[in-house]
C-alpha cells in the first residue's frame, strides 16, 4: 500500500508527464504539417508553400522547446518517486535554419524534419511507458 506522499509524488509525476505528452504530441501534429507541405515544396511549390512549411515548422519549434521544458519537469518529479533516479533524454531535437529555397534545401529540410518526428515519436514512447508503469504503482 502506497503512502498518502507517494501516492501524491506519483500523480504529481502522472501530470508532468502528461504535460510533456500534450507538448510532444502537438509538435508531431504540426511536424506532420511541415513534412506534407515540404513535399509539396520539392514536388513544385513555390513561395507560398515554402512559406506554410516554414511556419509549421516554426510551430512544431515552439512546441518542442515547451516540451524540453515539460520533460525537465517531467524528470525532476519523477526522482521524487522511489524507484526512479532520473529520466534521461537527450537533446530531444533541433532544428537548423533553412534560408535558402531550393531542391537540395528542400530535400535537407524533409530528411531534418523526419528526424525530428522519429525523435519526438520516441520521447512519446519513452515518456508514455514510465507514465503507464506510474499509473499501474498508483493501482496496486
Amino acid at each position: 500500500m502506497l503512502s498518502d506522499i507517494e501516492s501524491r509524488e506519483i500523480q504529481e509525476a502522472i501530470q508532468a508527464a502528461d504535460n510533456a505528452l500534450y507538448h510532444l504530441q502537438n509538435a508531431r501534429v504540426y511536424l506532420n504539417k511541415a513534412s506534407n507541405w515540404g513535399i509539396v515544396d520539392i514536388l513544385g511549390g513555390g513561395v507560398i508553400t515554402g512559406l506554410f512549411k516554414h511556419s509549421r515548422m516554426g510551430d512544431a519549434e515552439r512546441e518542442i522547446e515547451e516540451a524540453k521544458y515539460a520533460l525537465q519537469q517531467f524528470s525532476r518529479e519523477l526522482r521524487d518517486v522511489s524507484g526512479y533516479s532520473s529520466i534521461h533524454i537527450d537533446e530531444l531535437i533541433t532544428f537548423a535554419d533553412f534560408i535558402f529555397d531550393g531542391l537540395l534545401m528542400d530535400v535537407i529540410a524533409q530528411s531534418k524534419i523526419a528526424d525530428a518526428k522519429r525523435q519526438c515519436d520516441d520521447a512519446i514512447r519513452q515518456v508514455t511507458g514510465i507514465r503507464r508503469e506510474l499509473q499501474e504503482r498508483l493501482t496496486y
